[in-house]
């Protein structure tokens, strides 16, 4: 088995009180202390399946443009996902199955380039989703327990996906068995893996009683089984993947400071930070009563994105 990660954005950056400040407070953490940011997602091949775990973001998705509100940026697109999966030496035709953590449009984006693929999703995704189409299976979590997780469903020899809530209601985990290690690949229990060693959740969550028991059970098994936590949001997940780096909770890794940030153009339109839709003001948002023409500063204070029913404030120029 071979795990490999396809990588999609770089040089972004996320700040403490983002990713920490979920219980208690963004308050209680430093905006000035900022972690590095990425989009990337993660590739199984089995010998005989290619298995892929999320699609990156749309291709005509814009890049976000920073200012000082930003509490995430993923950076700049390195490529498309199609191209990045290429890249890596695959075909779309290749893929056989995609385990999809959660529906947010960086982890769904480009399902609709793999209609041959078997879809695997948990059934509340399933249900939410804009993604639609036959080849879209609801999990059942047929297979019981998996280790301290009460229930999974394997996808394949050695590849499970378990429940995960509360990120979204439907947020799931993939462990991948191989060369006696567990590969975590987790979408967004946490978004950097700072939070993860501090055991803090970051401020987006749906359901935050099921974030927190998801973390609790997380840590829990890293504490009993080697586990290379391969996350989305931060180089660390491909970092971890490249080099095999096994969690120790009681050591936590040393924190490298974002670089350089790319100063782009902005278009006039408004991306969400944390599920990837799009606001254009040509466009507006006709279904919850914003005509076209209205300008993002217009918008009503208690409007939300209406894919992840997040605040305004968690929106960048694009």
């Amino acid at each position: 088995m071979e795990i490999k990660a396809v990588k999609l954005y770089e040089k972004g950056f996320m700040t403490q009180p983002f990713a920490m400040g979920g219980e208690d407070g963004v308050d209680k953490f430093d905006a000035r202390v900022r972690y590095r940011s990425t989009l990337q997602n993660f590739l199984i091949d089995t010998g005989s399946e290619v298995i892929l775990v999320d699609t990156g973001m749309p291709l005509e998705a814009p890049d976000m443009v920073v200012d000082e509100k930003t509490q995430i940026y993923l950076g700049s697109r390195i490529k498309d996902y199609v191209s990045a999966l290429k890249e890596l030496g695959y075909q779309p035709e290749q893929v056989t199955k995609i385990l999809v953590t959660h529906k947010h449009a960086d982890h769904t984006g480009e399902l609709r380039s793999f209609p041959q693929a078997k879809i695997y999703m948990s059934p509340e995704e399933k249900e939410t989703t804009e993604y639609k189409g036959d080849n879209v299976i609801g999990v059942a979590y047929k297979d019981g327990p998996y280790h301290n997780f009460p229930a999974s469903e394997k996808i394949a020899e050695g590849v499970y996906l378990l429940p995960a809530k509360g990120h979204t209601t439907g947020n799931s985990i993939i462990i991948a068995e191989a060369d006696g290690l567990f590969y975590m690949m987790h979408g967004d229990v946490t978004y950097t893996d700072e939070a993860l060693y501090e055991n803090k959740l970051s401020v987006v969550f749906e359901d935050q009683a099921a974030a927190r028991d998801t973390l609790d059970k997380v840590r829990k098994f890293i504490r009993n089984n080697p586990t290379v936590y391969c996350s989305t949001h931060t180089p660390l997940g491909y970092e971890n993947l490249e080099s095999k780096k096994v969690v120790d909770l009681d050591n936590p890794p040393q924190t490298i400071p974002p670089g350089e940030i790319a100063v782009k153009e902005a278009t006039g339109k408004y991306i969400c930070s944390i599920c990837g839709q799009v606001y254009d003001p040509a466009v507006g948002d006709p279904e919850h009563g914003i005509p076209a023409g209205t300008a993002f500063e217009d918008l009503p204070a208690d409007w939300k994105c209406p894919r992840c029913k997040q605040s305004k404030e968690k929106f960048n120029k694009a």
